[in-house]
């Protein structure tokens, strides 16, 4: 089972950047999808960005392209997330996770148990 530990949150005024890390500290993604996923209060865990294992293609929420960029490191086992041009409505606690298309929704699924995320703030 891997165990997924995501850092690097923090307060940030609007406009502002943050750069999100995933690594796993037991276990190997490297082969897998991995994603980024967040949370706001209130509201469902939402679909953010994803990057492929191999090709390093990837994927992004319509509300975050053009700011934000997924990467992975899978020699160091870990995925990052740069956040650039931060708003208040990005604020949620940030997860990350293996994640596969449903065979009939299409729509992403998660593969690991969750990690504790790491919060975001912004500010206006």
């Amino acid at each position: 089972q891997v165990r997924l530990v995501e850092s690097g949150g923090g307060s940030v005024q609007a406009g502002g950047s943050l750069r999100l890390s995933c690594e796993a500290s037991e276990g190997t993604f490297s082969t897998y999808r991995m994603g980024w996923l967040r949370q706001a209060p209130g509201k469902e865990r939402e679909f953010v960005a994803a990057v492929v294992w191999n090709s390093g293609t990837t994927d992004y929420a319509d509300s975050v392209k053009g700011r934000f960029t997924i990467s992975r490191d899978n020699a160091k086992n870990a995925v990052y997330l740069q956040m650039n041009n931060l708003k208040p409505e990005d604020t949620a606690v940030y997860y990350c996770n293996a994640l596969r298309r449903s065979a009939r929704s299409r729509a992403y699924e998660s593969l690991f148990s969750w990690g504790q995320g790491t919060r975001v703030t912004v500010s206006s």
